[in-house]
């Protein structure tokens, strides 16, 4: 069974809102993109899936936008290329290399990590939180930013039950930022 990764930037006082934390930085960008590489295939709610599709999908003329550095190309290529899987009950299509999930979440995630693979990636802040709800998260990985945000959307905003985590990994980067992976103590999916 593939796991289920969720990972997301969050401040210091649990801000998960994209624009909240620190700019990435080349060593930050280095570490999404390996995230993304890692996982078989992408699952998103049809606001994240529209949010990374506007900033990451490569334009028709093959070329990418000027505001994108070097450090961001190889991050796009990845998430550009990468399988996606977009949970929506109001899209009536989707494409860059998509499809919809509809139906039972919990049925719908148990198949997807029923098949082979090294894992799935889920991002964003409703769909993982309903996810974490159903038990179906394996792990989660927290790039910590040094930023109290003060206001915006934060992580896991009503979690119905705790979920008990233990640490498995730790990296500190240049920047401040810590990356913390956990996997849930007992999981129940």
């Amino acid at each position: 069974m593939r796991p289920l990764r969720y990972s997301i930037n969050v401040t210091l006082d649990g801000c998960c809102h994209h624009e909240a934390g620190l700019a990435p930085d080349d060593e930050s960008m280095s570490y999404w993109t390996a995230e993304i590489e890692r996982a078989d295939a992408l699952l998103y709610g049809r606001v994240t899936y529209e949010m990374m599709e506007s900033a990451w999908r490569r334009p028709a003329t093959g070329a990418w936008p000027d505001w994108m550095g070097e450090r961001d190309v190889p991050f796009a290529e990845a998430i550009d290329r990468a399988k996606k899987y977009v949970v929506s009950s109001t899209l009536g299509g989707v494409d860059w290399n998509a499809e919809l999930v509809r139906g039972d979440l919990g049925q719908a995630v148990q198949r997807l990590k029923q098949e082979p693979g090294a894992g799935l990636s889920v991002g964003g802040v409703t769909l993982p939180l309903a996810l974490a709800d159903l038990g179906l998260i394996d792990e989660y990985l927290f790039l910590v930013q040094p930023v109290l945000a003060g206001h915006g959307p934060t992580l896991l905003a009503g979690l119905r039950e705790r979920v008990q985590l233990e640490l498995v990994d730790r990296h500190e980067f240049r920047s401040g930022v810590v990356a913390l992976r956990f996997r849930p103590t007992q999981v129940t999916a």
